[in-house]
């Protein structure tokens, strides 16, 4: 399975708002520049969202965009099944013969647990443990 542009640019906005959330809207063209990201390919993006509910618009001169839900209340399940589709490292897993079957079955399912247990709160709270360490290589 592989998450396209979509996905991941999905993921970027609603992190961008979880971020921000209960500070009011936010446009896409702050988070397009913030991530150094096209706002036209955001804007495609922003109206499945918003239809499944996942956020809602603002509309007006101080206008953008907030979370529909709670930060922790979003998967990115959620998100991935809204722009991406169905989770399914294969197609035609029924197709298959019963040890392949069972593979993407038990891959299928590890993935959807993964993104079914982090939630775009996870995300936006996120610290790099590990930044500014770096190896140490002796000889």
């Amino acid at each position: 399975m592989k998450i396209s542009t979509k996905g991941r640019y999905g993921l970027t906005i609603m992190i961008e708002l979880a971020r921000k959330h209960g500070e009011g809207p936010i446009s896409l063209k702050v988070i397009a520049q913030n991530n150094d990201l096209s706002e036209h390919y955001l804007e495609q993006l922003i109206a499945p969202l918003r239809n499944a509910g996942l956020v809602k618009s603002i509309r007006g001169a101080y206008g953008g965009y907030i979370l529909g839900r709670e930060p922790q209340d979003i998967t990115s399940g959620d998100i991935i099944r809204v722009l991406e589709g169905p989770i399914s490292p294969v197609e035609g897993i029924e197709d298959e013969e019963p040890a392949k079957r069972e593979l993407w079955i038990r891959i299928r399912d590890a993935v959807k647990d993964v993104l079914d247990n982090t939630t775009i709160e996870d995300l936006a709270n996120h610290t790099d443990d590990n930044a500014g360490d770096s190896y140490m290589f002796y000889i």
